[in-house]
């Protein structure tokens, strides 16, 4: 995958994550998700269409997107999860918002967020696009941003949404 599609989610996580929440986060270099490998207890889930189509998915262990969400919010988050669920599909949209707003000369539009909790559950992109996984971790834990995208076909402008499934 072209790195020009990677590098806006990377300054885009950094610059969400250090304008919202005052925390640096570290990334490590981004790799070729292969096979089947499960997400974490809680992914975001937003679809791109236009010149560039695919789908972002920010996904977190359960405890990181609790701390995450508390500081987002300024409340301790309890069982409630809609309300945690409100703030991960929040926070992919503006990662995701960050991240087309660099892809220049392009028109790209995203998705409403989904988000799906549950552990060892597994979201699947297009077939036809490479999904790459970027390793990050801040004060409150790790996560990862999964990006799979790629330059619409001549013609064409639509993608359809990701799927998921509970392992």
């Amino acid at each position: 995958m072209d790195q020009n599609y990677i590098l806006p989610f990377i300054k885009s996580t950094r610059n969400i994550f250090e304008t919202m929440f005052q925390m640096s986060v570290e990334v490590s270099d981004p790799v070729v998700r292969k096979g089947d490998s499960p997400s974490h207890d809680v992914s975001g889930i937003i679809g791109m269409s236009g010149d560039t189509e695919g789908s972002v998915v920010l996904s977190f262990p359960m405890e990181t997107a609790r701390r995450i969400v508390t500081v987002f919010t300024g409340q301790e988050v309890g069982e409630n999860l809609e309300d945690l669920s409100d703030a991960v599909g929040e926070l992919v949209n503006m990662i995701a918002g960050g991240a087309k707003a660099q892809f220049a000369g392009q028109k790209v539009s995203i998705s409403c967020p989904s988000v799906v909790i549950g552990s060892s559950h597994s979201v699947y992109g297009r077939k036809d696009a490479v999904c790459v996984t970027i390793p990050c971790a801040c004060d409150c834990g790790e996560f990862n941003v999964e990006v799979s995208t790629r330059p619409a076909a001549k013609g064409v402008g639509t993608q359809g949404a990701p799927a998921s499934r509970a392992a």
